[in-house]
Parts: C-alpha cells; structure tokens; sequence
C-alpha cells in the first residue's frame, strides 16, 4: 500500500491476546512491520506505544518528538478481556417497577438442557434498582415517572459507590422520554457513565436491549481509561497525533467516540476488513477469513458485502449492537496441551503471553506452538529473537523437547513424543475447521468454492491442514499474513453506523415509515462523520432494513431501495430459502429495523 510522502508516521496496531501487531508507515510511504508481547511486565506500560516507540527507533519510556506520528489506528481486546474476565466497572442497573429480574431471566435459555446442575452466567451489574414508571408499548403513560423516588434511588446508588448507571426502562426503544429524563438527572447529579437504553440501541426486546445497555455501562470506563492512557503515553496534545478505534462493526471511529457496546469485536474486525480487501486484490470474490493467533481463532465468512451480526452473545452476554459476524473458538497457538488420564485435550486453556507456550522461556506449559517446534514447522531461527529475560534470545526448542517427551512418558502408550506433538496439531485444526463449518456450510455455502484467506501468527502452520479438512482447494497468504488485522486497519474506512427499531408491516405505509426512519439516521450518520473531519463529497449512504416473518424471531438484512412490498417480499424469500431452505407464502412480513 503506497501513500504520499508526509513528514510523519503513521501506525496500524492490533492489540492480541498474546502478540501486539504494529505497522508503521513511514513519511516515504514504506510498510514496516513488528511485533511486540501484549504483556511484558516491567519492560513497557502499553505494547501498542513500545512498538510505536520501536518503529520510531526510541527507547522505551522516551518521549515522542511533536509531529513524528500522524495518525494512529488502533484495535483492542481490552473491552473483550474484560467482559470475559468480569473486570468491567461496578454497575448499577435501574429499571421499570416489576422488572428487576428481566435481564437475570433471560430468554430462559439453558446452554446444557440435560444438566443438573445449571450454572448461569454471572450478571455484570451488582445492584438493581426499581422505579415506578411505566409507558405501554402504545405510547400510553400508565405510570408517570416518579422523580423524587428516582433521585433518592441515586443519591444511595452514589453514596454506595456507583459511578456507572444502566437504565432500561419498558418500550423506551419507542418512547424514550421517560428514559431520557432519568438519565439527565443521573447525568446533572455526576455520575461518570450514563448508559441510557433508547441512546445505546432503540431496538424492540427487554431483554437484549438491556444487556447491550449494561455491557456499554460496564465497558465504557475501562476503554475511557485505556483511551487516556493511549493518548498520555502519546501526549497527543504536544505530539498533534490524532488515534482512532476499530468497532465491532468494521469501522473506524475517534477515540472520544468509543463505546463499551462497540469495542467487543475491535480487534477481529480489522481482520475481516483486511481478509475482504486482500481477497479482492487477488482476484477472489469469495473468501473464508482464518485467522489463528497466540489465544484464539476467528472465523469469517466474505462473499461481496460484509455480514453483520445484530443478535449475538459474547461470554454468556446477549448484545443487540451491530458486530462484523465472526465466530470464535479456543483453538490458537497457546491453546494449552494436556493429558487428563484418558485423551490428549488441546485447549480451551491458553497459555497467552505471559508466560506464554514452553518455547517462550518463561517456564509455561507445552501448547500448540510447541507442537509445531517439535515437528519441525516452526524454525526457532527464523522466529523473531524476543524471548528471555532481557527478550533477546530465541526459542527454546530443548525445553519443548524435553516436555513432550515427559507427555510421552506420561502417556505410557509407547508414541513417539513427534508423533504425540503431531497429534496436538490434528486436534486443534478438528476445531478450527468445525468453526469454518459454522459460518459457512452450516449457513448454506458450498465452502469448497471460497479461497481460504490465511492470517494470524499462528495461520500458515495450519491453513493447508484446515484447507484439506474442508475440501478447499485454495489458501492465498497476503504478505503481511501475520499481521493482517492490523493491516486492516490501515485499509478500513471511518464509518458510522446508526440502527432503530420499527415493527411496521411490510406494505405501502410502511415503506413510507422505513424511507422516513431512514433518511434522519442517514442525517445523524453523516454528521457523525463531518464532526470527525470527513468531508460531505466522501461519504457514503449505505442502507438496509431488517426483515422478518411475522411471529418469527429470526430476521433477515435487505439492501435498500426496494421498488415495492412485492419486491421487498421476493428478495426476503429468495434469501429466506437460502438461508433455511423453505418460505411461508402465507405469512405476512414485518419490518423490525
């Protein structure tokens, strides 16, 4: 990727579960590529600003001289690592009288339905408040919001410690006023985090539109507090350079405008930007994503437009929010090996950077990055020297040696510790290609015709053994395969994304309904992106509407214009019938978003 000369750097940064990925593109439009361990206790504060500083040729801790970086793209799982860790900030969660129990509830889902013993997931708020209002889904005021209740309710919420508010109230995606009352006087009162359910995602369902709430409540001031520790470390004030973020839907936005609810998928999205442009570059219109790193692996499907994701659940949490649509599995190059006394077991255990697998020199446990030492796919010569006490040194492919030979004792069955080692690798690739299955087959792709798109750290020690469990016949490795979601970056574009609920029938007036919804978020959008210096000439209007079968919960996304009710309905059966195999001629169609 060429660009004019400038005077200053610009950076892409993909901050990993164990490795931090950072492009820098110096002022004569040259690509320069490293990476750094996302934890290194004592070394650096933050990976992302130590493999800036490396770039730049500074030490660590040194300050960034004013105008040496311009621009700085970022994608980060600390939202994700704290939604699965439960690190998020104390939250309170108030709500409509005889609701308090909604979110717990749930959908009434159970993951095992055989288990007797169901363990739920643990509510990210820890406390819930009720108060007496209540709107009917008519518009009706049933309930009038009771004020003075409500600012008691947070003087004790305040006086207890809360600094970060959830409201949901009932049919507020609709009617919002008394929503937005509560949350300006939470606001007036000087809470830090107000997440208000109507602003956070105006969707139809309770249940999904207040977990989304809570998550954006519970997130928000981690990233506020690892956006200023970006910025501090950048002293973007004397330095003028501008940082921007990846959201879970594909696009970049300004540092102040990154949300909780939209950072989950920050770092997997650059990937799937990066797999889609990559893929066309080469001449492929179809792509499978694979994209296999120290800890996990994301799976993405690509075949001319992006899929998005509205309904998903991240770590036993439901959010409505638009997301790149990826899948996820344990399976990466840490994914920890072990033998329970009857089976070998990869995973879902991953030995992440610190202290990482065997070969890292921290005395970590065999994983499926010290299989492939053992058989040979990974040359401790040609792996980069970061590794030891003061990160110099290489590999240490004796100690993988000597680990799996005690697992082959341990074993007992008279293996080959290369043979056992090779055995790892069928398991952990059986994972990554069930995933693949997921997203593609599953949904009604004939995968063997998709190129597989391999990239990730640990993608080209794999992708031919995945490609064969799949009957592909073509694996494209980009140049810059091992860093490509932070090269995602670099190609995505700033967007915004605006969404609201509707529920109208899909006939002539409510056609009119959705053209009117759609051109004020279509207004909102594009000034979100002139406020963040986007010229009017260069933006794009993109539209879509969420159909579904009355009675249905499973919604289907058209582009629009349509020509009519009947063309609407033809496009949603045609895509219907692919997706599940069947229409209902006799069922009307609602248009929910």
């Amino acid at each position: 990727m060429s660009a004019p000369a400038h005077q200053s750097w610009d950076f892409w940064v993909d901050r990993g579960g164990t490795f931090t990925d950072v492009i820098g593109r110096d002022p004569q439009g040259r690509l320069h590529a490293r990476k750094v361990l996302s934890e290194n206790p004592g070394a650096y504060r933050d990976a992302a600003v130590h493999g800036i500083r490396l770039h730049l040729g500074l030490a660590s801790g040194a300050p960034i001289p004013a105008g040496a970086v311009g621009e700085v793209r970022m994608g980060t799982t600390v939202a994700t690592n704290a939604l699965l860790e439960r690190k998020g900030e104390r939250t309170a969660l108030i709500t409509t009288k005889g609701f308090r129990d909604a979110l717990a509830i749930g959908h009434q889902a159970r993951r095992d339905i055989f288990a007797r013993r169901v363990v739920k997931p643990e509510l990210l708020y820890a406390r819930v408040e009720e108060i007496d209002e209540r709107v009917r889904a008519d518009g009706t005021v049933e309930s009038p919001l009771d004020e003075a209740a409500l600012r008691a309710t947070l003087e004790s919420l305040k006086a207890d410690g809360f600094r970060s508010l959830a409201i949901v109230f009932l049919h507020s995606w609709k009617h919002p006023a008394h929503e937005a009352a509560a949350a300006a006087m939470a606001r007036g009162m000087g809470f830090a985090q107000v997440s208000a359910s109507h602003e956070v995602g105006p969707l139809i369902k309770l249940v999904g539109r207040g977990d989304t709430t809570v998550v954006d409540a519970y997130l928000s001031p981690v990233l506020r507090r690892y956006v200023a520790q970006v910025e501090e470390e950048l002293d973007v004030t004397r330095t003028g350079a501008r940082v921007m973020f990846m959201t879970s839907a594909g696009g970049l936005t300004a540092a102040s405008l990154f949300q909780g609810r939209d950072a989950i998928l920050s770092g997997p999205a650059g990937g799937v930007v990066a797999l889609a442009r990559t893929g066309a570059e080469a001449s492929f219109g179809r792509v499978i994503g694979f994209d296999m790193g120290g800890t996990s692996t994301d799976v993405a499907h690509y075949a001319g437009a992006f899929e998005r994701a509205f309904d998903t659940q991240v770590a036993g949490v439901r959010l409505r929010a638009p997301m790149m649509r990826i899948h996820t599995v344990a399976a990466g190059g840490g994914s920890i090996i072990r033998w329970d006394g009857a089976r070998l077991r990869v995973g879902p255990e991953s030995a992440g950077a610190d202290p990482g697998p065997r070969a890292y020199r921290r005395g970590g446990p065999l994983t499926v990055t010290d299989a492939n030492v053992m058989t040979g796919k990974i040359l401790p010569e040609r792996f980069p020297r970061i590794f030891g006490p003061r990160g110099d040194q290489p590999l240490d492919a004796d100690a993988v040696r000597e680990g799996f030979a005690a697992l082959a004792r341990e074993i007992g069955d008279g293996r080959e510790p290369a043979a056992i080692a090779d055995g790892c690798i069928e398991i952990a690739v059986a994972h990554m290609a069930e995933a693949i299955k997921t997203i593609s087959v599953a949904r009604g792709y004939d995968v063997s015709r998709y190129a597989l798109n391999c990239f990730g750290g640990a993608g080209g020690q794999h992708a031919c053994r995945v490609a064969d469990a799949l009957g592909m016949t073509t694996v494209l490795i980009h140049p810059l395969s091992s860093l490509l979601s932070a090269y995602g970056m670099g190609l995505a574009d700033l967007r915004a994304l605006r969404s609201e609920g509707l529920e109208a029938p899909c006939d002539a007036a409510g056609l009119a309904a959705l053209d009117v919804l759609a051109d004020r978020l279509a207004r909102e959008a594009r000034a979100a992106l002139a406020a963040q210096g986007v010229a009017d000439e260069a933006i794009e209007i993109r539209r879509r509407a969420h159909v579904r079968y009355a009675g249905s919960d499973a919604s289907l996304d058209l582009d629009l214009p349509v020509a009519d009710a009947q063309d609407m309905r033809a496009r949603f059966e045609k895509l219907h019938a692919s997706r599940f195999g069947f229409v209902d001629a006799d069922r009307p169609l609602v248009i929910e978003a």
